[in-house]
């Protein structure tokens, strides 16, 4: 009886082990790797060594199958057979299977490969479901498998999409599925709807082992609702198809779950991920956080602004040369990226001599003209600039009414200028404020540059909707982790701290210095009047180059000898 206990024991034991899941590496025999349903588990493939995945001990009421394995960048392929066709197999870094289960059927088999010559860490699980639970991509007509529950990840700088296709509602093992499109009415699919969800791994996290367990909150529908955010529902007459702006370098994961309202049940489609990135490319890849020409650009900027965030208000033609370098360098670069091709970091050199162009001709503006207005004028609609910015970086920004562009431009327009209409009684105050907002800010955006924060995309995704029309559809939702927490306190301090000094300091000065080109003619005209004045002896600026012309004239000419040549006259 005692020999019998530790028996079960052992086996019960055993069983655990392979349960586990995340924590089970793979099988004794080689080719072969048992599953256990709803349990993650950890494995290797290698080109050489194909994988056969098998699931034993299938419970009677479950109808259907889902297995979906899982890598961070290099490719896997998941098939129902050992021969490896379009229509029963599938290939990526996030791959799935329906498998519809015969009557008295009990185990079943997926035969898994890589075509990479390293070898590949996976994670893989199988799920089960009721006849009760719609069936994710049942009525594919898009992609190649009969049924796919796969969601596609596509992307670019501008945006990241997701696809993926509609589901089927559930029916028993044995029994004919129902018709797709035969009929829209209540016993048919379209009363299924789909919530699109989204996860975002920890920043500055390009780790193998994060991803893969982070994969595992967003398999089963419990997991997803509890970990993820719910972005939008889509019903069965809306496009199958969701946009999200790209986030360079950051992990973000994607699933669907469809929802019967009627029977109250729902089923989840196969988790997506996307760092909207290459880790295969030599120049720019995930690790590297753009190119070194932006890094460079935007580190002598934030220079620039951290002087301008203190000082600013003091130097002031030194703050106009940076707004004028702030206006004419993000029209210019809109212009030249909507109307050109050529390529990035001469569109980035280029774009900051011309924005070296607009500063010098606005402080040029203000010395020979001496309009405060117009000067306060462009630095007021810069911060109105920044601030519109931040309020569409809000959920305000998801809202459907902004899809649209002219809604938009027009509604950023008003609170761009509402800015220096409200602050036009009191321009000290307004310049204080944008030196010290505008010069911090700088400085977030150089520190994007080495260490990914969701703050640089303030302005970044007004950027991309200037530059992309399709960019009008993306949902902008960010991550907003301690990293954002640190660098939003490094920004509020650096601003706080800028503002409060300029204040003190310029509390008895007067509020802006006087028109330069009037303190050029009083001091020419004093010269001139004043006899006494040392500089009144000094020759004009047209006499001096002259004779400097004359005195270069003369090191070139060739010099006479010395004597007398001409004949005495007796």
């Amino acid at each position: 009886m005692g020999l019998l206990r530790l028996l079960v024991l052992a086996v019960l034991a055993s069983e655990r082990g392979v349960a586990g899941g995340a924590e089970t590496v793979g099988n004794s025999s080689r080719g072969l790797l048992e599953f256990s349903m709803g349990n993650f588990r950890y494995f290797k493939l290698n080109r050489l060594f194909p994988e056969e995945a098998i699931l034993r001990h299938i419970s009677s009421n479950v109808t259907f199958l889902i297995f979906q394995i899982h890598s961070q960048y290099q490719n896997t392929t998941i098939s129902f057979s050992k021969t490896f066709l379009p229509n029963n197999s599938g290939t990526g870094t996030d791959r799935g299977l329906v498998f519809i289960l015969r009557p008295e059927q009990s185990m079943c088999s997926w035969h898994l490969e890589t075509l990479d010559a390293e070898p590949v860490q996976n994670v893989a699980i199988p799920l089960s479901y009721s006849e009760r639970d719609p069936i994710p991509g049942g009525c594919n007509l898009e992609f190649d498998l009969d049924i796919d529950p796969n969601v596609y990840v596509e992307y670019n700088f501008f945006e990241t999409t997701i696809k993926f296709a509609p589901a089927n509602l559930g029916y028993a093992r044995g029994a004919d599925p129902p018709p797709c499109d035969v009929e829209t009415g209540r016993d048919s699919r379209w009363r299924l709807q789909y919530d699109v969800y989204q996860y975002f791994l920890p920043e500055n996290d390009l780790t193998e082992e994060v991803l893969l367990k982070h994969l595992q909150r967003m398999a089963e529908v419990p997991q997803v609702k509890a970990n993820a955010i719910q972005v939008v529902t889509l019903t069965a007459n809306d496009k199958t198809s969701i946009s999200f702006s790209s986030l360079w370098g950051q992990g973000v994961i994607y699933n669907v779950i469809v929802w019967d309202p009627f029977l109250n049940t729902s089923a989840a489609y196969v988790p997506a991920h996307t760092y909207a990135c290459s880790f295969k490319a030599l120049e720019g890849n995930c690790a590297s956080l753009g190119r070194v020409s932006t890094k460079v650009f935007f580190t002598l900027f934030a220079l620039l602004g951290l002087f301008i965030c203190f000082f600013g208000h003091r130097f002031w033609k030194t703050e106009l040369f940076f707004i004028g370098f702030i206006f004419m360098g993000f029209f210019f670069y809109i212009l030249i990226t909507r109307l050109t091709t050529i390529k990035y970091d001469v569109r980035l050199i280029l774009t900051a001599v011309a924005g070296s162009i607009g500063g010098i001709f606005l402080v040029a503006v203000w010395w020979r003209f001496g309009i405060l207005l117009f000067c306060m004028l462009c630095v007021g609609l810069v911060l109105g600039f920044l601030f519109s910015s931040v309020a569409f970086f809000t959920p305000l920004g998801n809202l459907k009414i902004f899809h649209d562009d002219g809604v938009f431009w027009v509604t950023f327009s008003c609170i761009a200028i509402l800015i220096p209409v409200v602050f036009m009684s009191c321009l000290r105050i307004l310049n204080i404020l944008t030196c010290g907002i505008l010069g911090s800010y700088s400085v977030v955006l150089a520190i994007d540059r080495y260490f990914y924060t969701s703050l640089s995309h303030i302005t970044l995704n007004v950027l991309r909707r200037a530059l992309n029309t399709d960019f009008r559809r993306a949902f902008t939702n960010v991550p907003f982790q301690t990293n954002d927490f640190i660098i939003l306190a490094v920004w509020g301090m650096l601003a706080v701290s800028g503002i409060t000094l300029q204040i003190q300091r310029e509390r008895r000065r007067p509020f802006f210095p006087p028109h330069p080109y009037k303190l050029w003619k009083q001091e020419r005209a004093r010269r001139v009047t004043n006899i006494l004045d040392p500089s009144y002896h000094i020759p004009p600026l047209r006499q001096r180059l002259y004779g400097r012309l004359a005195q270069i004239k003369e090191l070139f000419q060739k010099e006479q000898p010395a004597g007398e040549r001409t004949p005495l006259l007796l």
